[in-house]
């Protein structure tokens, strides 16, 4: 019996498959994961002070033992906190869905407007709504309260949901401008050729596509209305008043338990964290939509 003699070029080490090698790391690349590393746990270092104060009991917070953790989990801080921010929590969670959900309606129909319909000045119009989100909001508080006040809203929750939407139309108005700009025109022309009008053509074929700019829009809005304090504090009162302004009444007083102020941001930053776990991994996605050409 006699074997075939192997194809030239070849060696039997060449017949039995062998993984790549594993490239060498990197100095520079060590260097660099050690950089992020150090820089990830000064940022976290605020999360971790707020956690062990936020369980430790009153006459266990003294500046000499700030970052030692706690002896005990003291749950009292959290319950203790939410007896006096649910309500106010409940006022914030009614603001920011409802001024969410109004101010991405407007901005999709305003970015398919203006970035499908074409009229004369629709550029001009573009840039005097863009204008609106370099306006600092303490420029516009006097006029806006004077203006709240004549409708009847001061006071209620009614009237930071109008300054929240107004406010947050020029910058979900980009968001979706630049997202459907990546939408053919063929597929528009097409629509119209077929019969459809402005809205039929945004309900049955622009707003079904709209989910990732819609997720981009809500993450930064619900994030910006849950998180402002000046509107919350001039525009609203005591029963309407939102998280924000009622954690800022947790640190009042002249002898302050930080372990409620501290367990109040905790409950407080939990819808956001929510959201952005939901729905994050969509974030970038939608935010880069329209921005690429080809």
């Amino acid at each position: 019996m006699t074997t075939s003699p192997l194809p030239l070029g070849k060696t039997a080490q060449s017949q039995t498959a062998q993984p790549p090698a594993r490239p060498p790391l990197k100095v520079g690349r060590v260097f660099m994961y050690v950089g992020l590393l150090v820089a990830t746990l000064f940022f976290l270092l605020p999360i971790y002070l707020l956690l062990v104060t936020a369980f430790k009991t009153p006459d266990a917070i003294n500046l000499a033992s700030t970052w030692q953790l706690p002896k005990g989990l003291n749950w009292a801080s959290f319950s203790d906190a939410w007896g006096k921010i649910g309500g106010n929590m409940g006022n914030s969670l009614f603001l920011a869905v409802t001024a969410t959900l109004l101010s991405s309606v407007i901005g999709s129909i305003n970015g398919y407007a203006l970035s499908k319909w074409k009229f004369r000045g629709v550029n001009t119009l573009f840039a005097f709504m863009l204008f609106g989100m370099f306006i600092p909001y303490q420029s516009v508080l006097i006029p806006l309260f004077q203006f709240v006040k004549a409708l009847g809203l001061y006071g209620s929750i009614w009237a930071l949901v109008l300054a929240h939407v107004v406010y947050g139309i020029p910058i979900t108005t980009l968001i979706f401008r630049n997202f459907y700009a990546d939408v053919p025109d063929a597929l528009i022309e097409a629509a119209t050729i077929d019969g459809a009008g402005f809205w039929s053509i945004y309900g049955k074929v622009i707003f079904p596509i709209s989910i990732p700019g819609f997720v981009v829009v809500i993450i930064w809005q619900f994030t910006q209305v849950w998180n402002e304090f000046l509107f919350a504090a001039t525009l609203t009162s005591t029963s309407s008043q939102p998280v924000t302004y009622a954690l800022s009444q947790l640190a009042g007083g002249q002898a302050v338990s930080w372990n409620l102020p501290m367990a109040g941001a905790i409950l407080a930053a939990i819808p956001t964290l929510l959201i952005y776990i939901v729905l994050g991994r969509y974030f970038v996605r939608g935010l880069l939509a329209g921005s690429v050409k080809g």
